[in-house]
């Protein structure tokens, strides 16, 4: 798809050994344009599913007002989308053998998603997240005095620390970058080398959750200079898919 481009920038990120400081301030304080949101989000990964013809299947969900809303589910998880084309082609074979998992940008899909805005009766979409993650997320909750609670959205993990608890840094493409983990296994992994590079200040990291959705109103409606250090991470299932399409089109350019 047209959305295929510019994901390998994401690959290199989780290779970075080199930390930055913790960076301070309150990321719900200050807007990015609309095109650089997008570029934040164009690097990641989701995943639709559609009918042959590329139009995605829809269910229509009840509304408050009597009405109907017509609603595409976007898998943030690879397998989660094919296992549910599988459910589907058991309970429902008829439909089931005909519809795909497709890869599209997150940024396609906030930009369709603007666009629906602007339409009466437009397509929804909604985000269905890893189950693991949330389970991780709302154990983070558990721990911080929210027993009991739902994670609501999309879990993002990140650390924080230092005397101020800012927000943990790295350097890419020689500037700091705050990376925002869909995978908390990743991000922890990136914590337990800070600790080595920086004993002094291991006791003071934690890790603290965000619902995607957040993240994304934040980008498009404060006004911090922090939100453009701000980056995603996709999980290492998604990383893992960008690097076979990034050697799946190097083997296409030496066949030409």
């Amino acid at each position: 798809m047209k959305s295929l481009i510019r994901w390998s920038t994401t690959l290199g990120l989780l290779g970075t050994t080199l930390f930055g400081s913790f960076l301070t301030g309150n990321l719900q304080a200050l807007a990015l344009t609309e095109q650089e949101v997008m570029q934040k989000l164009q690097p990641v990964p989701v995943f639709t599913i559609t009918d042959a013809q590329g139009s995605p299947l829809v269910a229509s969900v009840p509304q408050q007002n009597n009405q109907e809303a017509s609603v595409a589910g976007v898998f943030i998880s690879r397998r989660d989308a094919q296992a549910f084309v599988e459910r589907l082609k058991k309970e429902n074979p008829n439909l089931g053998n005909q519809v795909q998992v497709v890869p599209v940008s997150l940024g396609e899909v906030y930009q369709l998603d603007k666009q629906n805005n602007t339409q009466p009766n437009g397509l929804d979409f909604a985000f269905i997240p890893a189950e693991q993650q949330v389970q991780l997320a709302e154990a983070l909750m558990n721990q911080n005095g929210q027993q009991g609670q739902r994670f609501q959205g999309v879990p993002l993990f990140v650390a924080r620390g230092g005397e101020n608890k800012g927000y943990l840094t790295i350097q890419q493409n020689g500037q700091q970058v705050i990376p925002f983990f869909f995978d908390k296994g990743q991000l922890q992994g990136m914590i337990e080398r800070f600790k080595q590079q920086q004993p002094n200040l291991s006791s003071t990291v934690e890790i603290q959750v965000v619902p995607l959705e957040g993240v994304i109103q934040t980008l498009q409606s404060e006004n911090n200079p922090q939100l453009n250090s701000i980056v995603l991470v996709p999980s290492q299932e998604s990383i893992e898919f960008l690097r076979s399409l990034s050697q799946q089109s190097g083997g296409n350019n030496r066949s030409r």
